[in-house]
């Protein structure tokens, strides 16, 4: 238990199922915080809530290099419980910020959510290559695996440092931003207050009372319930979160443990990782073509629907065919997976007003992440009747 990371058998680090363990111990606690923070989402100050986990996401990235020098990078079981506390802490960050964002977004307009989650995918594409440019860097040097995983974990940290700073001082000055915040204010949004602060827009009160007094009907200014508007949206709710226990059911742990041996050896698994973060990319930016984004809500569900075939598929491509047909079922989950999460979340909040189209993100968002935690779970189902699984 005292070997470093260089010096573990693959096999070993196996025994701990990481690929799987450390997903679900990321997703409940992610799951747990955007239902709070969904349900106090009206009166929450979006921006307080942004930076918090943007800062979070930094200070937790740079704890896993304090991790590793502080066990001079050493395995075991109290290192492993450390990492799992840090991924916990991930979750949290990736709830605060995805449904503050996605909610943000929603409330303007149906580019900037896909940009938004075109900017998650490139992150995923980032995160391959650098994993495996540092492989290929360091794989026959002495401790090869242990100082790639350093450089990388680097990297994300200024990016995420970058992130914070971005959203501080650049993104609400952007007159984009500040033109849909001034109009979610005046339909009676409470959560763009700090943000048109930061921007230089102080009167933000007054267009909270300039939105009550332009009619003397109140139901203008009157938001559908959380309620309301989950059962308005239950269908695009429910097909979130089938793509999701779909795509994680299968990504990343059927791949890491279940694929066999082939040629590619431990390059295998990183590259099939690495085609569905490439497919999925391409898939955010694909509803961009008019012709190909979808919008009748029957047609989505059947997409939807459609991509559970592929979980057969790659239960007997991974026991009967080749790395290449792999490789082919990798791509179409991650493009579908891009292509039907962008339609949805785009076409969802049309017609609402900003304050309800805020509510309607962060719903979503709930869905999103139960999803992935419920793929997570189901995933562990791959390892019955596996020999030495457990």
């Amino acid at each position: 238990m005292g070997e470093t990371y260089e010096n573990q058998p693959p096999e070993k680090l196996q025994d701990y199922h990481p690929s799987r363990v450390l997903t679900l111990v990321y997703q409940p606690f992610a799951l747990g915080t955007i239902v709070i923070l969904t349900y106090h989402e009206s009166k929450m100050n979006t921006r307080k809530r942004n930076l918090i986990g943007y800062t979070l996401f930094t200070i937790s990235t740079f704890l896993l290099i304090v991790l590793d020098l502080a066990t001079k990078g050493r395995g075991g079981v109290g290192p492993y419980i450390g990492l799992c506390a840090v991924v916990a802490s991930f979750g949290l960050a990736d709830a605060t910020v995805q449904g503050g964002m996605i909610g943000d977004l929603s409330l303007m307009c149906p580019e900037l959510v896909q940009s938004f989650m075109v900017g998650l995918a490139v992150a995923g594409a980032l995160t391959s290559a650098l994993r495996l440019t540092t492989k290929a860097a360091f794989e026959k040097s002495n401790n090869g695996l242990r100082k790639g995983a350093m450089i990388f974990l680097a990297i994300s940290t200024f990016i995420e440092l970058l992130c914070v700073l971005l959203y501080a001082y650049v993104f609400p000055k952007l007159p984009i931003v500040k033109y849909y915040r001034r109009k979610a204010a005046s339909e009676g949004s409470k959560t763009v207050s700090a943000d048109l602060a930061a921007a230089g827009i102080q009167n933000t009160s007054d267009l909270l009372l300039d939105s009550m007094q332009t009619d003397d009907d109140d139901s203008k200014n009157q938001r559908l319930t959380n309620k309301e508007l989950l059962l308005q949206n239950i269908d695009y709710a429910v097909n979130l979160f089938l793509i999701y226990v779909c795509t994680l059911s299968i990504f990343p742990g059927f791949l890491y443990e279940n694929t066999g041996k082939h040629g590619l050896g431990d390059w295998y698994a990183l590259v099939l990782v690495a085609m569905y973060n490439c497919w999925d990319l391409v898939g955010r930016y694909t509803p961009l073509l008019k012709w190909l984004k979808i919008e009748n809500r029957k047609l989505i569900t059947i997409a939807v629907l459609s991509r559970y075939f592929l979980i057969p598929a790659f239960y007997f491509t991974a026991k009967y065919g080749d790395q290449g047909w792999m490789i082919m079922l990798i791509s179409i989950l991650g493009l579908t997976n891009g292509h039907l999460t962008v339609c949805i979340l785009t076409i969802a909040p049309k017609g609402y007003k900003g304050p309800e189209q805020n509510a309607l993100g962060n719903l979503l968002v709930i869905f999103l992440l139960g999803g992935i935690f419920a793929g997570v779970a189901l995933d562990w189902l791959w390892l019955i009747g596996k020999k030495d699984a457990f």
